[in-house]
């Protein structure tokens, strides 16, 4: 008989839908999740540290979303329109958001980010951008240009990470590390002229800013006439309502949202200044600055209703204070248990997210992560997933929800104790207690 592993090995590259790329005996298919569990044809249950990819803030099959999906699935599932739900999405993202003045959806953060480029080269009349090494912005040029480059060329060269790139690409996207203010101005400085945006997820993956450096980067694009864009994909409505622009008090020009925004359904936006998302009016067709921008699916009513239900649950009182104390326990405990371990390694992250990266060099940058023994770190996401944790072994980063709770936690430090001394064993390395 053959299993669904088996089945999902015969259509899918690699058995998943992208990154996974397990091991063909850990191929999985989820046929349910409830909370912060999913469990796989087979019936056996993971506590999941994926989400969704972030995708479910809330949890998976979160009632409120649930029963919102429920109730507009029957009124039509999509008009390629503005409908009562969408409007009032977006009149809630023009409350929450400090910088979105104007609202157009999209189907995903992939979409957003590459709109909002589009709109800031329309908008300054200029071809470059720049973003910073390690930066994901969505499966788009923008986003696949050194984002886990090997080669490590000189700033700012850019080096493709995905083949199909045409190399016109390259050479309209600056590349810069992240928290290094100093070099990041003298390359703004030298293609001042010609640089229409910098965009940045304001965490990255799950590096913080060092102080200051967000205010730096606001501070160039005002004075050079660039535009400031945030990817908030993962940021927004995750590290504060206002997503990270309020939680770092550092207001964009433009910014895209997606993924938390949507409960697990599809969405995306970019939000921003009137003056710039109103280059997207159908009435300035033909003109040299109209920017063309339109989603069949982008708003359906369906995203906007669960995303209403999202926001709702999200602004009960003392929603961040919990997603915080969570991930401020799995961070300290994960310290807690290298050290125990004697395993050197840098435990980053910010909210509720969480990354390992297995160096002994603080972690400040693309770079500084480069020196990680990403073997190691790929064995000890495998021996996660083995026992019973759900997430990418490719992941950059563990996602928490308001659905886990302390107890889930305290799963994954035993698992991840369990994973590092059975590696630790296989290795032939002595245990810490000598």
């Amino acid at each position: 008989m053959v299993t669904p592993a088996e089945r999902a090995l015969a259509v899918f590259p690699a058995g998943s839908p992208g990154e996974y790329n397990l091991p063909p005996d850990l191929v999985t298919v989820l046929v349910r999740g409830e909370g912060a569990a999913v469990w796989d044809a087979g019936g056996r249950r993971f506590t999941d540290f994926t989400m969704g990819w972030g995708s479910v803030l809330l949890g998976h099959a979160h009632p409120s979303v649930v029963e919102a999906v429920r109730r507009s699935v029957g009124l039509g599932s999509n008009f390629a329109y503005v409908t009562e739900p969408s409007l009032e999405l977006a009149e809630e993202l023009v409350r929450a958001v400090s910088c979105a003045e104007r609202v157009r959806f999209c189907a995903s953060g992939t979409e957003a980010t590459a709109y909002a480029v589009r709109l800031a080269r329309a908008y300054t009349g200029r071809p470059k951008v720049l973003k910073f090494e390690g930066a994901y912005h969505g499966a788009n040029e923008i986003g696949t240009v050194s984002l886990f480059p090997r080669r490590l060329l000189d700033f700012p060269k850019a080096e493709p990470t995905s083949a199909g790139l045409p190399p016109g690409v390259l050479a309209d996207i600056l590349v810069a590390p992240y928290n290094d203010l100093e070099t990041t101005t003298r390359i703004v400085e030298t293609h001042r002229h010609a640089l229409a945006a910098i965009i940045a997820e304001p965490l990255h993956r799950c590096t913080p800013p060092r102080p200051g450096f967000l205010q730096g980067l606001r501070d160039l694009a005002t004075e050079t006439g660039a535009l400031l864009i945030f990817d908030e994909v993962v940021t927004g409505f995750r590290l504060a309502y206002g997503g990270a622009q309020d939680y770092y008090g550092v207001r964009p020009d433009l910014a895209a949202l997606g993924k938390a925004l949507g409960g697990g359904h599809p969405i995306g936006a970019v939000v921003g200044r009137a003056d710039v998302l109103d280059l997207v009016r159908e009435d300035r067709l033909g003109q040299d600055t109209y920017v063309w921008f339109a989603s069949s699916l982008g708003g359906n009513p369906i995203s906007a209703a669960a995303a209403l239900a999202v926001l709702s649950e999200l602004r009960r009182p003392g929603t961040y204070a919990r997603l915080f104390a969570l991930g401020t326990a799995l961070r300290d405990g994960l310290r807690a248990v290298l050290s125990d371990e004697g395993v050197a390694a840098h435990v980053q992250g910010d909210g509720p997210l969480a990354a390992v990266v297995f160096t002994d060099q603080e972690v400040v940058d693309y770079r500084t992560a480069a020196t990680a023994d990403r073997a190691r770190g790929r064995a000890f996401l495998l021996g996660l997933f083995r026992r019973g944790i759900f997430l990418n072994p490719m992941s950059t980063k563990l996602y928490l929800s308001l659905a886990h709770t302390e107890t889930d936690v305290a799963h994954f430090l035993a698992a991840a104790r369990a994973t590092l001394r059975a590696d630790c064993r296989a290795s032939g390395r002595p245990a810490p207690d000598g």
